[in-house]
């Protein structure tokens, strides 16, 4: 099965990130799941950090993906 990636996008650049879907997520869900996720973290900690927000998602099974910004194409 083909890779599923969906962008996090920032209005920082340096804070975008890419995570692989887990397989089993349909990609009419896995927004919500996500929004849920990042949610769930601000709940818990108003002064949360990308770290809590990662160890989150891959509890969940989403795999952060290294990539390279290009430009923007605005």
């Amino acid at each position: 099965m083909a890779n599923k990636l969906m962008v996090l996008p920032a209005h920082d650049y340096n804070a975008v990130r890419l995570v692989r879907i887990p397989d089993d997520f349909e990609e009419h869900e896995v927004f919500r799941h996500v929004t849920g996720l990042v949610a769930q973290v601000e709940e818990q900690n108003p002064d949360y950090t990308w770290d809590e927000v990662e160890a989150a998602l891959e509890d969940h099974g989403f795999e952060i993906v290294d990539f390279i910004l290009g430009p923007a194409l605005d």
